[in-house]
């Protein structure tokens, strides 16, 4: 499963990744998706918006806590979560290719950072 969360606001983003974002069903800030088994489509807009978001591998455990305390339904093989800004703060939103911030493919590390926001 691929957690992808939205931590980039609407403010100063050009409109087709605003579009692409919506498409995701990423429509606020800190809303996230879990994706179960994504297509090519799918993982062609995670890359798109890799700048805008925050994703990774999210385990079993993480999963099912996060439906319990946020689950909504959105379509049929996607769930769409509200989360709380994460505890503790963001420590930098931008990452221009080193591990620095928040954005961009986290792999299993995304857990801590959901766990943060739960």
């Amino acid at each position: 499963m691929i957690a992808i969360i939205r931590i980039a606001g609407d403010v100063k983003i050009r409109e087709d990744f605003r579009e692409t974002m919506m498409r995701l069903g990423l429509t606020k800030k800190y809303s996230c998706i879990v994706l179960g088994n994504p297509n090519e489509v799918e993982l062609g807009m995670i890359k798109k918006v890799k700048d805008f978001v925050a994703f990774g591998e999210l385990d079993d455990a993480t999963y099912k806590e996060l439906v319990e305390k946020r689950g909504k339904k959105f379509k049929e093989k996607t769930k769409v979560f509200r989360l709380h800004p994460p505890r503790g703060g963001i420590d930098s939103k931008q990452h221009f290719g080193i591990k620095k911030g928040v954005l961009g493919n986290h792999g299993k590390e995304i857990n801590k950072l959901v766990k943060r926001m739960l």
